[in-house]
């Protein structure tokens, strides 16, 4: 393990991506009989960090903008950026452990956050609104290291078809990436890592500058345009905004200009073209009465007619957009899973090869592993049936029908997992990409449809059909990513025991990130809101909009618990929309996308993708251009990782267990605590003077005319503040055992009974005074703040701002590139390679 590198192998061999002869063999970068250092403290302490960083990063930018980071580039690039930096330096084998270990990262974060997200979801939205649906920590991480472990097993008997004898037939095209990186990247790594570093402090120091210290607005729209546009255009429903954050503009600029337009395209029909549309149509009718709920349309705001209205819509574009991808892929289908059940056959087994590059975990510890899966998802059902509720006063489940669930989910469980790894690695090897969401919806429905026949419906059927889900999204993403992995590792000739054995550590490490980070980004952030149009909850897309879980907790919800009132001809214009873009032959997937996202996120990547498009056409040569193109991964994922961290640390910051810290450090907000509810602290209460007059006459179900509660005084906190960390109970709607203690500015404590509602993204309260307390009650010193945002920040001035830093962030890219390309002339010189070749 401790043997220096030999100086042979930096370049494949001429047939390592063709199709090898009748009698030829392949030999990898490093022999089968060559011993380097490769399963070394460097390697596995390095890949465990990127594992922590990525993982939060990943699940942090697919909750706020439904795209997971793709971990493997830049994990790769910074491997061999430390690796050199260390003495001696790593070999080409450690560089790619790290890699592997590291790819944990992305394929867990993608298994949890397009699933788990919809417990929370579920847990507030809907008829029943029990409250009950609850996914503790330890669920969270035993469903994505179940799935993880399950992925990597069922891919391990057909890793050897896959990898060697297809060698030359599949084209790997994110393998091929990954490899040229690892291989020609020793030469030119440490330039490449300088950007990706920079390119991190640069989208880390960006969005903690708006999200926590409040320097500008970020929040750019159309309602700030003066001489009288921004109203005109509100009065019509037509509202512009574009989130001026770095991480979404890193995002823009990965996924590239055609795929960003097609989303925006799909975000600019919904918000520009059906609310307005709806509203015209809607305005001077009457309430309209729909899915269970009153939706008067001429009083309700762009955003209201948007969540309610129109995203349906994209939830049902998003559906049949992943079915039709997986009927796409019949044949894929088929040819798979018959590859799945002849990875199992005594002859399968019997053929392990003798040399290093093709050792594999062995059969008889494959099967046990499997077995020990199955056995813990069982007990994992088990005991969230048993700490389920069917519903609200409901007897609970007895132990044999517990028993009876947890074996009819395992079952579920294993054999979906089964039947769909094989498809997951076949389509990564043949076009790049997992069709993770489309077999994610079969896998809940027919989870679904099996926990209905044995009897299990409402919460606990919900939460086990969502972690079956979550434990088979996790394995079907990481088996494709384990086969990445696994022809990386041949080209170069990595041990793929090794990659094995590390990967179940990698996982185990990213599913604790896991349910550390989306808890926390419920508890600062909140995955659903009240309902600014209507009575009950929705889902908190301007925040947290996780498209995928939403999906699924719609699914889930219309099936299991309130099939009654769901917006069923939403959902099939929706997919009619979807079915039309296939036939035109439009990428039904990201338009669908761009249906269900916010308007001002869409524009953001479009953004991101114009800047990466004006940086690939600058240059006096096509080789500068070609240099400068390539600098866009680094840049792009750094962005995205130093602002999805510290997005995470502003979260931290923002929890009211923790007091709120930033508070301390914002500038263009005020977070002073003012009031305490129930023993918790509360923060920042704007003035009376912004809510609309007409407030008590619009929300009747809250304040009827006739109650006390309709002649009360209203405050108009900013749901953008930490409001949005308001405790669950104070966000119940109208509940008067909820008591609320101010002090006045005569230094009384006064008693108020809490009634709480959005409208347009704000929260509004209603407290209703009902005595005075002493004043021991209130802690010291504390001084009632009547705002939340100073003018200068919500004006036009904050927003100036804003647009002003984006434009200078977009500025700081194209340099980052140029800057970038020189060091890659540099590094590929002549005297750059003699000056590289000491490794």
């Amino acid at each position: 393990m401790d043997e220096k590198p030999q100086s042979s192998g930096k370049l494949l061999p001429e047939n390592a991506y063709r199709k090898l002869q009748p009698g030829e063999v392949y030999r990898p970068i490093v022999p089968a009989e060559d011993r380097r250092a490769e399963v070394t403290r460097w390697s596995i302490g390095m890949g465990l960090l990127m594992v922590v960083i990525f993982t939060a990063a990943c699940v942090y930018m697919a909750l706020r903008a439904g795209n997971a980071i793709e971990a493997s580039i830049p994990i790769a690039i910074l491997a061999i950026f430390f690796g050199r930096a260390r003495s001696p330096a790593s070999t080409i084998l450690e560089n790619v452990m790290v890699q592997s270990v590291g790819q944990a990262a992305g394929v867990v974060a993608a298994g949890a956050s397009f699933v788990i997200p919809a417990i929370y979801i579920n847990d507030k939205v809907g008829a029943a609104q029990t409250g009950l649906l609850h996914a503790a920590w330890w669920q969270i991480a035993l469903a994505c290291f179940i799935g993880g472990v399950l992925g990597t097993v069922l891919i391990i008997p057909i890793r050897r078809y896959f990898v060697k004898d297809q060698h030359g037939e599949l084209p790997f095209p994110e393998a091929t990436a990954i490899n040229e990186i690892l291989v020609t990247g020793e030469s030119q790594g440490t330039g490449a890592g300088k950007i990706l570093l920079i390119a991190f402090a640069l989208g880390a120091l960006f969005d903690f500058s708006v999200e926590a210290l409040s320097l500008w607005n970020a929040n750019l729209t159309s309602a700030a345009l003066p001489f009288g546009m921004g109203e005109a255009l509100s009065g019509v429903r037509l509202e512009l905004q574009i989130s001026a954050l770095a991480s979404l503009f890193g995002l823009g600029y990965i996924i590239g200009l055609k795929y960003s337009a097609i989303i925006a395209a799909g975000s600019v029909l919904s918000c520009l073209v059906l609310v307005p549309l709806v509203y015209l149509i809607g305005r001077d009718a009457g309430p309209l009465s729909y899915a269970g709920g009153s939706w008067p349309i001429g009083d309700m705001s762009a955003t209201g007619i948007f969540k309610n209205l129109v995203k349906p819509m994209g939830i049902g574009a998003i559906a049949v957009s992943g079915l039709i991808g997986i009927l796409r892929m019949g044949k894929i289908v088929a040819g798979s899973v018959s590859l799945g059940f002849k990875g199992f056959s005594k002859k399968a087994q019997a053929a392990a090869a003798p040399e290093r590059t093709q050792h594999d975990l062995s059969p008889r510890t494959v099967v046990l592993i499997e077995l020990g899966s199955m056995l813990a998802m069982g007990a994992l059902f088990v005991v969230v049936a048993l700490l389920s509720s069917p519903g609200p006063g409901e007897e609970p489940y007895s132990v044999g029908q517990c028993l009876l669930f947890g074996v009819v989910g395992m079952l579920a469980g294993f054999l979906l997992s089964f039947l769909f790894t094989p498809v997951a690695a076949q389509a990564i090897a043949i076009v790049g990409t997992n069709p993770v969401s489309g077999m994610t919806l079969i896998t809940i429905v027919l989870a679904i449809g099996a926990m209905l026949m044995v009897g299990l419906r409402g919460t606990a059927g919900m939460v086990i059909a969502l972690i079956i889900g979550t434990a088979v999204c996790t394995a079907l993403s990481t088996s494709g990513a384990l086969i990445t992995d696994f022809k990386i590792g041949y080209w170069i000739g990595s041990t793929p025991r090794n990659q094995q054995r590390y990967k179940f550590l990698g996982m185990a490490v990213a599913a604790l990130v896991v349910a550390f980070v989306i808890p926390l980004m419920d508890s600062s952030y909140h995955f659903a809101v009240p309902n600014p149009a209507g009575p009950g909850w929705i889902p908190n897309d301007n925040v947290l909009p996780a498209p995928q879980a939403n999906m699924l907790a719609a699914v889930s919800r219309g099936m299991m618990n309130d099939p009654a009132n769901q917006p069923w001809l939403l959902y099939g214009l929706g997919g009619i929309i979807a079915i039309l873009l296939f036939l035109s032959s439009v990428p039904m997937l990201a338009f669908a996308l761009g249906m269900y996202l916010p308007l001002g996120i869409n524009l953001a990547l479009l953004a991101g993708a114009f800047c990466g498009w004006l940086v690939a056409r600058t240059g006096k040569t096509p080789e500068e251009r070609k240099r400068r193109e390539e600098q866009g991964p680094l840049i792009a994922s750094g962005l995205m990782a130093g602002a999805a961290i510290f997005g995470i640390l502003t979260a931290l910051l923002r929890l009211p267990a923790l007091g709120a810290p930033v508070q301390y450090i914002s500038l263009g907000k005020d977070y002073k605590v003012e009031a305490v509810v129930d023993g918790r602290a509360l923060c920042g209460v704007s003035s009376c003077d912004r809510l609309p007059a007409d407030w008590t006459e619009r929300c009747p179900e809250l304040f009827p005319l006739d109650s006390p509660l309709g002649r009360l005084r209203e405050t108009h906190p900013d749901l953008c503040g930490p409001r949005q960390s308001l405790p669950d109970e104070v966000r119940e709607r109208c509940n008067p055992n909820l008591r609320e203690i101010v002090q006045t500015e005569d230094e009384r404590c006064r008693t108020f009974f809490v009634c709480s509602r959005v409208e347009d993204g704000k929260v509004v309260e209603s407290r209703d005074v009902r005595k005075d307390e002493l004043d021991a009650t209130c802690p010291p010193g504390w001084k009632r703040e009547p705002k939340l945002a100073h003018p200068w920040y919500e004006g036009g001035v904050g927003q100036g701002l804003g647009l002003l830093f984006y434009l200078l962030l977009g500025i700081l890219c194209f340099w980052l590139a140029r800057l970038g390309s020189r060091w890659s002339r540099a590094a590929t010189s002549p005297g750059g390679k003699e000056k590289n070749s000491g490794n």
